[in-house]
């Protein structure tokens, strides 16, 4: 377990990193405030009423106190916080700019399927869970479903918003400075809900564009016999799912695994990302995350479930 303050610095709405995100915390201090200080206000009143000198609780139980307290006091500064926030929120609406890039994010059962597009919407390669963006740009995020409702968000740099099946929605973020933020499904999706996290990255725009630049090749061949030996393993027991640019694994049921050994974390979050963890997550993958769909493969021996973990780890 990470200590309280680191986790408020990957996954707060309450440390804003980028200006919508910003804007998100203003509103919300400014309502809170203002429920905070009406709040305190009845409180008095109700005291003043029960416990107060004769005169004075005579003067509250007047109509006009009564109306102007009860129903005038209420409309007034509750329109007045609506087109405050309303107001706040439009200027987040940026009609004008054109993303630099677009990602389409996709909710799984419970992971993240994330496809990077060029400018003519054509996918330049698959990923998953683990989100690189340039710093100081706006991005565009494509979000849809084919199963449930799932909700999208990162905290730190914007507001949810909903996964529907059969319906796209789009959100534009654009990160103030380069960091690392942790992204979660904030819709109840099913058994593993808790668990469907991911990994949002901010990047320099120059190691942006040399990190997607190394995403597009294909996966580099083993250099020595213990990774050769884990790519056949991987080969005969987990290309059915999962695909590895340059070889002949295919599948597209499971994350792409073409560059899986520089992700942040494992199974949407769950883990860190390490041949350890690799080799525990194949072995014990319903231990860890019940339900999901991929097997536990606990009848590869300990020898080959270390070869295909160190495999994975060297896909860069």
């Amino acid at each position: 377990m990470l200590p309280l303050p680191v986790w408020a610095g990957v996954q707060s709405a309450l440390h804003p990193g980028s200006e919508d995100a910003g804007r998100i915390v203003e509103i919300s201090w400014v309502l809170f405030i203002g429920a905070a200080l009406i709040f305190l206000l009845v409180l008095a009143m109700l005291f003043l009423a029960l416990a107060g000198p004769p005169a004075l609780r005579r003067l509250l139980g007047r109509r006009s106190v009564i109306i102007g307290a009860g129903i005038a006091f209420p409309v007034i500064v509750l329109s007045a916080l609506l087109v405050y926030a309303l107001n706040a929120a439009s200027s987040m609406v940026r009609a004008g700019t054109q993303p630099v890039l677009r990602i389409e994010v996709i909710g799984e059962m419970w992971w993240w399927r994330l496809r990077y597009l060029d400018h003519d919407g054509r996918t330049m390669f698959e990923t998953a869970n683990d989100i690189r963006i340039p710093s100081g740009l706006p991005v565009e995020f494509v979000l849809k479903s084919d199963n449930v409702i799932h909700s999208f968000w990162v905290p730190n740099l914007a507001g949810k918003l909903d996964m529907v099946p059969g319906h796209v929605n789009r959100l534009r973020v654009q990160a103030n400075e380069p960091g690392v933020f942790r992204g979660q499904c904030a819709e109840y999706c099913g058994a593993q809900h808790a668990k469907m996290m991911f990994d949002v990255q901010a990047m320099a725009p120059d190691a942006f564009q040399t990190w997607l630049a190394s995403q597009r090749q294909p996966a580099r061949e083993p250099a020595d016999a213990r990774l050769r030996s884990g790519k056949q393993t991987f080969m005969q027991a987990c290309a059915q799912c999962h695909a590895i640019r340059g070889t002949q694994a295919a599948g597209t049921l499971g994350p792409d695994l073409t560059h899986v050994g520089s992700r942040l974390s494992l199974a949407a979050g769950v883990l860190p990302n390490n041949a350890g963890t690799l080799a525990g997550w194949i072995g014990a993958s319903q231990r860890i995350k019940p339900g999901n769909h991929m097997p536990s493969f606990d009848q590869l021996s300990g020898e080959d479930l270390r070869a295909v973990a160190h495999y994975m780890e060297s896909l860069q």
